[in-house]
């Protein structure tokens, strides 16, 4: 009975050995190089699945940092930038009360101008102060990382990464101007691909192409403001010539927090790994608040309402137009809202300064979800199955929406323009409207139905960089040809040339053969009739 005692534990043992082992021997150093915001949001599930597998990670960030701050799943390394948290705060506050502002297009376009140029300057100098920190590059160069998580929406962690030697992942949902598709050599055809900020489908019409075309080019001139100074203290930093395409072409993996469940099907490169709907697999049960506002809802149910982390108060007239259109459904609205309370605000609507939106859209009482489209919004309804009320506000909004209206998923609003009744129809079309909630379930099913989490893959791929130091057999060959060798045009011209000389000589033979056969003849024609003359 001991004998067998013993062989069990031993079993057991075996069994935890096993388990644990991979863990412990693959265990090592990761710098994580974040942006603030949404985006630094989206990384901590793979931060805190990370470090419980065994590694080390090392947070790198400003100290004027909104969100980024002590965890316990990472140690945070801060440096001095010069600008105060407080320019940070108001840099994201404006950028939501700029998309309320009726201004004419002429004037959107200079704001918008002025704002990009501003906040790039102050990110730009953040980055600068970094790189000029010796105390702190020596520190990193000693630390012997092993890998590099980083979000390439701003260069300065494959700038790092490329000083300290170090293989590097990139975690994102998508870069400015396709240039992740330049950094990777992926086919980007404008005939059915659309360009970011088209709000175009897949399925253009001639007029579309020319827009996507249009824009696409456009998107070029504002891309350089943003990105080109990035590229001129990369090379004074590296002491070499470096363009921001070379910066980014050198990451081993690309995790995009996006699929083709969302996204329309298009090419891909093998260092390619999409993890859509990463965000929303971690769900909690409600607290009592907020499970007694379900409870109380009755068989109506109810309708999540928020706009994203950026906006949480808007004009007072839009306010009240809004809170007019939802006091005229059956449901109730938990609305996300630190603005002055709407005077006409219904006994429906609840105002709260925070509200678990991923585990309020996977209550089986949640009708509807009013949201501006953002991608962490977007996948956790299409995870929990909850049709949409769009609203899209700025950047990839837009495209978002476009891509769910274009799936029967919900429907879009402007939200300049829209009135309380435009608002009352669309929520009580995607409440009502059964084929909504079906296309989204459709959509839903489709994306559950994988064969690995996207939390598991991304760890197996940042995982898979530290065991091979990167991945150099998914870098495709394309990034060693110039860009007359890429679409082969000095192949084309050699060819040209030679069917050319091929025609030429042979318009030669032919024309010698014409004068050898019937030239002599014609002058001796052309002679008698002279004579006789």
């Amino acid at each position: 009975m001991a004998a067998e005692s013993r062989g069990g534990c031993q079993l057991v043992l075996g069994l935890l050995l096993c388990v644990l082992g991979p863990v412990v021997s693959h265990a090592g150093k990761i710098l994580l190089v974040p942006v603030d915001g949404s985006h630094w949001l989206s990384m901590l599930g793979i931060v805190q699945q990370l470090q419980q597998r065994g590694h080390e990670i090392v947070v790198l960030a400003p100290d004027a940092s909104m969100y980024i701050t002590e965890g316990a799943f990472y140690t945070l390394k801060t440096y001095p930038v010069p600008f105060q948290k407080e320019d940070v705060r108001e840099s994201f506050v404006s950028l939501g009360h700029n998309v309320f502002e009726n201004d004419s297009f002429l004037q959107r376009v200079i704001k918008t101008y002025k704002k990009i140029k501003k906040d790039s300057a102050m990110l730009l100098s953040g980055c600068s102060h970094l790189l000029h920190n010796k105390e702190l590059i020596a520190f990193l160069a000693e630390s012997s990382f092993d890998v590099m998580l980083t979000d390439p929406f701003l260069p300065c962690g494959p700038i790092v990464a490329q000083h300290l030697s170090l293989p590097t992942v990139f975690f994102l949902h998508a870069l400015p101007c396709h240039l992740e598709f330049e950094a990777t050599q992926c086919p980007n055809p404008f005939s059915y691909v659309p360009t970011t900020l088209s709000a175009n489908s897949d399925r253009m019409t001639f007029l579309q192409r020319v827009k996507n075309v249009l824009i696409g080019f456009s998107q070029n001139f504002l891309c350089n403001i943003v990105y080109s100074p990035y590229a001129t203290l990369a090379s004074e930093f590296l002491q070499k010539d470096v363009t921001v395409q070379d910066l980014l072409s050198s990451a081993a993996i690309w995790l995009f927090r996006s699929d083709f469940v969302k996204n329309y099907p298009r090419p891909i490169m093998p260092s390619m790994i999409f993890l859509g709907g990463i965000n929303c697999l971690l769900k909690n049960p409600l607290s009592q608040e907020f499970e007694a506002y379900v409870n109380a809802s009755g068989e109506h149910g109810i309708v999540v309402f928020s706009l994203g982390s950026m906006v949480s108060e808007i004009p007072e007239k839009k306010a009240m137009e809004i809170a007019d259109a939802l006091g005229k459904i059956p449901q109730t609205v938990l609305w996300r809202y630190t603005g002055t309370r709407p005077s006409n605000l219904a006994n429906n609507t609840i105002l709260v300064k925070w509200l678990p939106q991923n585990d309020l859209l996977a209550h089986p009482k949640t009708r509807a979800f009013i949201t501006h489209s953002g991608s962490h919004g977007i996948y956790e309804g299409i995870c929990n199955g909850v049709p949409m009320v769009m609203m899209p506000l700025f950047g990839d909004q837009m495209d978002n929406a476009k891509r769910m209206e274009t799936k029967g998923a919900g429907v879009t609003l402007n939200v300049l323009e829209m009135t309380s009744e435009d608002l009352e129809n669309a929520l009580k079309a995607v409440i009502n409207d059964k084929s909504y909630k079906e296309n989204i379930m459709r959509l839903s099913s489709l994306h559950k139905d994988r064969p690995v989490e996207p939390l598991d893959l991304a760890v197996f791929w940042v995982e898979f960089v530290m065991r091979h130091k990167g991945a150099p057999h998914l870098r495709p060959a394309a990034h060693d040809l110039t860009w007359y060798q890429y679409h082969s045009l000095d192949v084309i011209g050699f060819l040209l040339a030679i069917v050319l000389t091929v025609a030429f000589i042979a318009f030669k033979c032919c024309a010698y053969g014409y004068r050898k056969c019937f030239g002599k003849k014609g002058r001796v024609k052309k002679a008698h009739k002279s004579k006789t003359h």
